[in-house]
């Protein structure tokens, strides 16, 4: 029930590449006998499977996990770069089983799908680059508790299947319907373990301020999937300083590196993620920081010298405010341009650590609602 991503036929659509359920056509079938084992290597020599195993798509699975959706299987979504396979929602579905989802996971998966589809989030970008990036799902609502999605100990780590497979189901969406294979399209130099899942949520009832889809303008009782391409993770960690400001510094200290390439992109307006551990988040609250203070301290701080830039990294290839250029090398170049751009979001469990990530520089961050 895997397509390979190649072109289907062309529809109307209108400006998300959304067509009538009747436009699409329904995944394939493919007959497959033999053991669990066996199976997994027919999947695993087609190029289906990310390298791990897989929970064989059968009709009555797919079924199941189509039962968890209003959208009708046939529905349309757009077409996934580069190699712009037809992304229905049926073959979102039989993606979600092999990943492992329970059926209740599905309109999470669906919403995470739908949003790496909008253009400004330029999916396709994130398979091209060398540069590695992959999707990071963040999810916020009530619904992170009604599906176990982890948002404490251990947020980014193994052991949470909700976590694991929705991140996982995205990621083979993105590869069986769009071609992010090693051995076409994919040509990140090294990648990093987000290319196989990364998925974490909110840590509600230790967040100090309203959630993050509230301050992205969504009502308090709304669930939402916010997706941001990101290159990697860097973690820190600070248990010496114990005020709010003490920890800020040292945030934007691992902020401020050689060789980040968001200092020499930012005019493409792609947003880092800076997750914050509770202790962390705690005393910077306790500190009169709100959210939008936090924001603008990293805008205000997280800057390198424009001569120190000068000559590395992608200093030849360069995309930022053409005011930029006429500023002497002693201008402190801000990592972003608007405070909006930052993603701001407290997760994790205590042991006074935080991490960020960076931003792939090609993409905008996308935020789609959770249908209740």
């Amino acid at each position: 029930m895997v397509e390979s991503g190649q072109p289907g036929p062309e529809d109307s659509t209108d400006e998300r590449g959304l067509t009538p359920a009747a436009a699409a056509t329904p995944a394939s079938r493919v007959q497959v006998s033999g053991s669990i084992s066996e199976i997994n290597d027919y999947f695993h020599d087609q190029g289906w499977t990310d390298g791990l195993p897989i929970i064989p798509p059968t009709e009555d699975l797919v079924l199941a996990m189509l039962e968890a959706c209003p959208d009708p299987s046939s529905q349309r979504l757009g077409r996934m770069p580069p190699l712009d396979g037809t992304v229905t929602v049926e073959k979102v579905a039989v993606n979600a089983v092999m990943a492992g989802c329970k059926p209740d996971y599905f309109p999470v998966v669906l919403a995470a799908v739908k949003a790496v589809l909008q253009p400004q989030f330029n999916v396709g970008s994130i398979t091209t680059t060398t540069g590695g990036a992959a999707p990071v799902v963040i999810v916020s609502g009530t619904i992170t508790q009604t599906l176990g999605i982890n948002s404490g100990t251990a947020v980014f780590g193994s052991g949470h299947r909700a976590n694991a497979t929705i991140g996982r189901a995205l990621r083979l969406t993105m590869r069986n319907l769009g071609g992010a294979v090693a051995d076409t399209m994919e040509k990140s130099t090294h990648g990093w373990p987000g290319k196989y899942t990364m998925c974490f949520a909110e840590n509600q009832e230790r967040n100090p301020w309203e959630p993050l889809h509230v301050e992205l303008g969504y009502r308090r009782d709304a669930n939402t999937v916010t997706v941001v391409a990101s290159r990697g993770i860097h973690t820190l960690v600070e248990s010496s300083q114990e005020t709010g400001q003490g920890v800020l510094e040292t945030l934007v200290g691992s902020m401020t590196a050689m060789g980040i390439s968001g200092y020499y992109f930012q005019a493409r307006g792609a947003s880092p993620v800076v997750v914050l551990g509770p202790e962390h988040a705690a005393e910077i609250a306790e500190a009169g920081y709100g959210r939008a203070d936090v924001r603008q301290y990293i805008f205000e701080h997280a800057r390198l010298p424009l001569g120190q830039l000068k000559d590395r990294g992608h200093y030849g290839t360069r995309s930022w405010p053409a005011e930029f250029e006429r500023r002497g090398d002693a201008f402190e170049v801000p990592l972003v341009t608007d405070p909006d751009k930052l993603v701001l979001v407290v997760a994790g469990g205590d042991g006074r650590h935080s991490s960020w990530f960076p931003a792939w520089s090609a993409t905008e961050r996308a935020t789609e609602m959770i249908p209740s």
